[in-house]
């Protein structure tokens, strides 16, 4: 008969040997992010982007039609995901289900991602901003998941943040089910600026968990841009694809 501390660490050799399973497979890694190489592989990741809402599109470098059509108010969403199959699961969780693990995993994983757009040459911004939520929302929900998110965001990329500046002030329907045009009427007067004093030229970044149709991004944008904010990027995890897809 084998030794019973034997067994026992046949049985629990996982949970003893530092590190952390992976979020997606389960695969044991050791300390560091918890998102194995295979699985990071096999996100889905955004690859050709309208250069201005980041909508998926068959060839990059490109300017969406809609984009073309009515430009936006904001200057670039920046996302390293499509919205699909595992990340909708993980922004999900982190939403609905109180997984503050997935979304401390999707903040590092945006946090490197824009840091790498950094190195590259892609301006940063002065400040960060989340996206408000209303105060009903919030008392639903419990919390913010953009404001979480710019927290996440905002110590490894080494940018301030400002939780208070964005303000929801009129309680407005659910945005999801909404046609584009039906989310800017929506919109209208549903967000007011706290204090728009040290605004003027300066370079900010709205964040936000996922872009569908850039309605709510737009209509902070417009708010920023007349404060005289000289340029409003977005920042978030995953980009909606086209509607037929």
């Amino acid at each position: 008969m084998s030794n019973p501390l034997y067994r026992y660490l046949q049985r629990h050799w996982q949970r003893l040997r530092p590190g952390t399973a992976c979020t997606l497979c389960g695969i044991w890694l050791p300390p560091g992010l918890a998102l194995c190489e295979g699985c990071e592989s096999e996100l889905p990741w955004l690859g050709s982007h309208c250069q201005c809402c980041a909508l998926p599109l068959p060839v990059d470098g490109l300017v969406c039609g809609g984009c073309l059509a009515e430009p936006p108010a904001f200057d670039q969403v920046l996302a390293p995901w499509r919205y699909a199959f595992p990340v909708d699961s993980l922004i999900n969780g982190f939403k609905h289900r109180d997984r503050g693990s997935h979304g401390r995993l999707a903040g590092a994983l945006l946090a490197r991602h824009l840091q790498h757009l950094f190195d590259e040459g892609q301006p940063r911004p002065e400040l960060l901003l989340p996206v408000p939520l209303s105060p009903q929302r919030l008392r639903q929900r419990g919390f913010n998941q953009a404001a979480l998110l710019t927290g996440w965001l905002a110590k490894p990329l080494h940018l301030p943040v400002n939780a208070k500046l964005l303000q929801r002030v009129q309680e407005q329907h659910s945005q999801q089910g909404l046609t584009a045009s039906e989310r800017r009427r929506n919109l209208k007067q549903a967000f007011a600026l706290l204090d728009d004093a040290e605004l003027a030229g300066r370079h900010v970044a709205l964040v936000d968990d996922v872009l569908t149709t850039g309605a709510t991004a737009d209509s902070l944008a417009r708010l920023l841009k007349r404060a005289g904010v000289r340029r409003v990027d977005v920042y978030c995890l995953a980009r909606t694809p086209p509607p037929s897809e």
